[in-house]
C-alpha cells in the first residue's frame, strides 16, 4: 500500500464533505452536531493563511481522508503553533495512514517554522489519543464535560508536541 499526500484543492471539498459529515452523524471525533455544507468545510480546509494548509491522504489511488495544519487561535501570538486534525475514511482506519498523516503534518510544520503542534481530541476517542501519543505528543490539558453531543457531556483532551 502506497500512502501519499497532496495539497487539498477546490474539487476535493465536494469529495471530502461526505466523509466529514459521516463523523458529524456518527462520532464524537467532531463536535459539530449538525451536518455542514461545502462552504463550512472549505473554510476548515483553506484557512487563508499561507503557513496553515491541508492535504488529502491517499492509499494507493484511493482518497482515504485529509489532514490539516490549522491556526490554533486567531491571535498573532499563537501563530508559532498549529493544531493537527485528521479525518480518515473508516475503511482506511488501522492501516497506518493516521501515523503517516501525523508524520506528514509534523514534517510540514517543521518546514514552515512552527514551534509546537497541538491535538485537541474528545476524551472518548481513545484510538486518536493513542495515535498522537505514539507520535510523541504528550497530554497537556484535560477539560471535563465541555462539549455535549448525542445527549452526553464529553471531555476534551489536549496533547502537544514541541518541535
Amino acid at each position: 500500500m502506497a500512502i501519499s499526500f497532496q495539497p487539498t484543492t477546490e474539487p476535493d471539498v465536494a469529495r471530502l464533505l461526505p466523509l466529514y459529515n459521516h463523523y458529524v452523524r456518527t462520532d464524537t471525533a467532531t463536535f459539530h452536531t449538525e451536518e455542514i455544507d461545502e462552504a463550512t468545510l472549505r473554510a476548515l480546509l483553506f484557512p487563508g493563511y499561507p503557513r496553515f494548509s491541508s492535504w488529502t491522504v491517499h492509499s494507493d489511488d484511493a482518497l482515504a481522508g485529509y489532514v490539516i495544519l490549522a491556526r490554533y487561535k486567531p491571535r498573532e501570538a499563537y501563530d508559532g503553533s498549529a493544531e493537527v486534525t485528521i479525518y480518515l475514511d473508516p475503511a482506511f482506519v488501522g492501516k497506518g495512514l493516521g501515523t503517516a498523516a501525523v508524520t506528514h503534518a509534523e514534517a510540514q510544520a517543521r518546514e514552515r517554522g512552527f514551534h509546537s503542534l497541538l491535538a485537541i481530541i474528545c476524551g472518548e476517542n481513545t484510538a486518536s489519543l493513542r495515535l498522537f501519543e505514539k507520535c510523541g505528543f504528550v497530554k497537556c490539558a484535560h477539560y471535563h464535560e465541555v462539549g455535549k453531543k448525542f445527549g452526553r457531556w464529553l471531555d476534551v483532551i489536549s496533547l502537544e508536541k514541541l518541535l
